[in-house]
């Protein structure tokens, strides 16, 4: 039986590690005679993705782990670009990941019964490491943990670039992307292109092209026109769907949460009538002001809805911490008496993973939950607050709605800015 090895670089942040190690799963449960290295870089925040890596590398014997040495964060000015940084601290390992690459597939080629390497999959923000994988004479494939809307925008992206030279601004016009059906708004276009990230964004998109093959976190059935124009362009490697990849059980490996509070929340959750509880999750990245959490509470009490609410706030300006903080006091941040007259219909807990079954979720992952527990997309609400969100929706919404539209909001300091 001939055996193929793959080598795994995926970007250190929840959204991508977890989609990355999902498909990797997926290949080994689909194939015997594939295994998988995993050359991990770590979060440039603290975060519980070390132990959930090590313990998912524990259950699959055919997965082994590599850490990266950490290497030097970039300057914390940079944090205010937050795709900067993350962009920085990516090319910032190329050096480690090139030793750690080198040195393990010289030591492979030098056992007898070795595993024949087959290629290297990249996440897609770690492109600056194809020059590494060429040096090798490795095929690179890059892993999109997003949907084939958002590598529509990042195909045309360099392209778009060429005719305007600057980033966008909300009164420019309306951009025409292969695979997208609709005008987009450049309203909805991704943070990362005005918030002082554009140029290393830029140069993300540029060498997507260059990369043996992609595979996208997504399928046909729901963005069969995005794949249309891929098949179409003759420029774009080939695009492999393979999604959605969703972690409904592994959640609680990444929560903030004990086993006790856990219990707590499963235990008012069963109390609940069917299906009436709203759980409002805004990602790993996902944070609020004191007045936004204001406005949030105020609608809830409103609505008169039972809801399960993962609260977490932006960390103080002066504070070493790029990641959002859980609530240590409430009432300090939610209106007064609040707590009380939502007292057995609302129950307010800490970071809790990216479990399923989110009713106000962002981005591609948890549109995916969304339509895997066959969630009407018309009580959908979505809050774009960071990275690609707004596109994301917007994109997938369109396909699976046919175009009649789902509410998409983009955060601002208080409240929803704008909505489709």
């Amino acid at each position: 039986m001939k055996r193929a090895e793959l080598v795994f670089i995926p970007a250190p942040g929840a959204g991508h590690l977890v989609a990355a190690l999902q498909f990797g799963k997926r290949l080994l449960q689909r194939d015997d005679r594939i295994s998988i290295t995993v050359l991990a870089i770590k979060s440039a925040a603290p975060s519980s993705l070390g132990s959930y890596t090590e313990s998912l590398v524990a259950s699959e014997s055919r997965i082994q782990l590599i850490d990266v040495p950490q290497a030097e964060l970039p300057p914390l000015e940079f944090a205010k670009s937050p795709a900067k940084f993350f962009i920085l601290n990516i090319e910032n390992h190329v050096p480690n990941v090139r030793e750690a690459l080198t040195n393990y597939v010289s030591s492979s080629h030098s056992k007898p019964d070795s595993v024949p390497i087959v290629g290297v999959v990249l996440d897609f923000f770690c492109v600056s490491m194809i020059d590494v994988v060429n040096e090798l004479n490795l095929p690179s494939y890059l892993f999109m943990t997003s949907n084939a809307g958002y590598l529509s925008l990042m195909f045309h992206f360099p392209a778009q670039d060429s005719r305007t030279g600057a980033p966008p601004k909300d009164s420019d016009p309306d951009w025409l992307v292969p695979g997208i059906v609709p005008p987009v708004p450049t309203t909805v276009l991704p943070v990362s292109m005005t918030d002082g990230s554009y140029s290393s964004y830029l140069g993300i998109a540029a060498r997507f092209r260059e990369a043996k093959g992609i595979i996208a976190n997504t399928c046909v059935e729901l963005e069969a026109h995005a794949f249309n124009s891929f098949s179409e362009d003759q420029t774009t490697p080939p695009v492999y769907p393979v999604g959605p990849m969703l972690d409904l059980n592994d959640g609680q490996a990444r929560s903030n949460l004990n086993q006790a509070q856990r219990d707590r929340i499963m235990s008012w959750l069963d109390d609940q009538p069917e299906e009436s509880v709203v759980f409002l999750c805004f990602g790993s990245l996902g944070s609020f002001s004191e007045a936004q959490v204001k406005e949030i509470a105020l609608g809830l009490e409103q609505s008169g809805q039972r809801f399960l609410w993962s609260l977490r706030l932006t960390p103080p300006k002066d504070s070493k911490t790029l990641t959002p903080i859980d609530c240590s006091n409430l009432k300090e941040v939610l209106p007064d008496g609040f707590l009380e007259r939502t007292r057995g219909k609302g129950l307010i807990c800490g970071w809790v993973g990216a479990a399923g079954g989110s009713l106000v979720p962002q981005g591609n992952r948890r549109l995916c939950v969304a339509l895997w527990v066959e969630l009407d997309l018309g009580e959908l609400v979505v809050w774009c607050a960071y990275c690609d969100m707004a596109y994301v929706c917007r994109a997938t919404a369109e396909c699976v709605s046919n175009g009649e539209g789902v509410g998409v909001g983009i955060g601002d300091e208080v409240g929803l800015q704008e909505r489709w």
